[in-house]
């Protein structure tokens, strides 16, 4: 992330791969050396694949690492930054081109994760965090809030067109889009709505049987992976 503004102790920044802004307190950053920035100008491809697991640094530092957590520089199980290493034993996952081969695994990785409205991660994760994080893990960067992935991707016009790992996006009754989630096969929906579940998907939107009652009217079919 990139440093755009100062307050204090906090430090309005901005997120590289998706140009997210927002605030955080100086001790929970690190500032780069030029050489460092240099060094990680490009996005890492490996990501964690455990639910959690410790990162070391230095004889006794452990650190909790959260799945899809990227591992910048990672090579021989250590990322270096700023001249400390940070050695990771876990289980990872390395990027080097768009893979949507393992999508729906990876997004069942993150079922009945509890809703979180900002959150990224499998103890707390909103709707359009789940679906940038799976897609990341498949290589595809794309926006973080769910109107800003409607705008982008291939349009697929009918729900029968559409095929597994395609994005839904759906409205409110201004016309707005607030909600997303990763088709499935046999008509269902992969989606964090009070926690990440799977529901049936048809023409008007997500059916929740719990309720038995319509909870999202669907807008749009994207496609990301051709």
């Amino acid at each position: 992330m990139e440093v755009i503004d100062k307050k204090d102790s906090w430090r309005k920044v901005r997120i590289i791969h998706d140009g997210y802004i927002g605030w955080v307190d100086i001790k929970q950053i690190t500032e780069l050396t030029p050489d460092e920035q240099e060094k990680f100008k490009s996005p890492s491809d490996t990501f964690s694949l455990d639910l959690v697991q410790l990162i070391i640094s230095g004889p006794t530092q452990v650190t909790p690492l959260l799945m899809g957590s990227c591992l910048p520089g990672f090579k021989d199980k250590v990322s270096q930054i700023n001249g400390q290493e940070y050695r990771f034993e876990g289980s990872v996952r390395k990027v080097s081109t768009e893979d949507p081969g393992k999508l729906i695994d990876y997004a069942y990785m993150y079922l009945n994760a509890p809703y979180l409205w900002g959150g990224r991660s499998p103890f707390g994760i909103d709707c359009s965090g789940f679906t940038q994080m799976i897609l990341r893990l498949c290589g595809k960067s794309i926006a973080r809030d769910a109107w800003q992935q409607a705008e982008a991707g291939e349009t697929i016009h009918l729900l029968e067109e559409s095929r597994t790992g395609d994005l839904a996006f759906f409205d409110n009754a201004e016309k707005k889009i607030i909600h997303t989630g990763i088709i499935l096969q046999d008509n269902k929906i992969i989606h964090a709505s009070g926690k990440v579940r799977i529901d049936r998907l048809d023409h008007q939107g997500i059916y929740n049987s719990e309720r038995k009652e319509y909870t999202h009217n669907l807008r749009l079919i994207k496609r990301y992976f051709n």
